[in-house]
């Protein structure tokens, strides 16, 4: 299902096509090549001073990291996200030998989008999710002390709407994307003064 941002002038396909749906394919698997991939993509973001503070856990459909992690999930997302091929967790280091990181959770959502649009371009789509329990991660993985779970991540394969079997996660999957307008989005000279109408 095609649902291609409404822009005021063009953007890059990937950013475009880019969504976050709920229906995913059971069937269908993420490959080594396209999971290397995303986590190649995210490897090569942007973090401050270099300092690359994000760490993911990943679990497949079939494995039981996938389970441990489907099992930190919310209940609403519990309801859906148990189709996707592949469950991850994005994580911040916040720690290093210099001392606190600066901006790490701002490093785990530049590097976490590198990897949504790479699963794009892979074909495939993700749903980024804060309706997880970080403390049941932390427990459940034994993670340091310096390390704060910031995302759960689903990706997978698209697939009918009528998956999701209620009527109105349908019509919610179903519905345009909104944004706000631009001249909303950014000002210049003064607060609420738009660049752009």
């Amino acid at each position: 299902m095609d649902k291609f941002a409404e822009t005021s002038v063009g953007v890059h396909d990937l950013i475009g096509r880019r969504w976050s749906p709920r229906a995913f394919d059971p069937e269908a698997a993420v490959s080594d090549e396209q999971l290397r991939a995303l986590l190649e993509a995210a490897r090569w973001a942007p973090s401050c001073g270099n300092t690359q503070p994000t760490r993911y856990l990943v679990g497949r459909r079939s494995d039981e990291t996938f389970k441990r992690i489907f099992g930190t999930l919310a209940a609403g997302n519990q309801s859906w996200a148990h189709r996707a091929g592949v469950l991850m967790i994005g994580t911040a280091l916040t720690r290093n030998e210099k001392g606190e990181m600066p901006y790490p959770d701002y490093g785990v959502a530049l590097a976490t989008q590198n990897l949504v649009l790479q699963a794009v371009a892979e074909g495939l789509v993700a749903h980024q999710m804060a309706g997880f329990d970080a403390d049941a991660v932390r427990q459940e993985f034994d993670l340091p002390q310096d390390v704060r779970p910031v995302v759960a991540i689903a990706v997978g394969a698209q697939a009918d709407p009528e998956l999701l079997g209620d009527e109105r996660s349908i019509d919610r999957e179903r519905a345009p994307r909104e944004r706000l307008p631009l001249s909303e989005f950014a000002f210049t000279g003064a607060w609420g003064s738009a660049v752009f109408e």
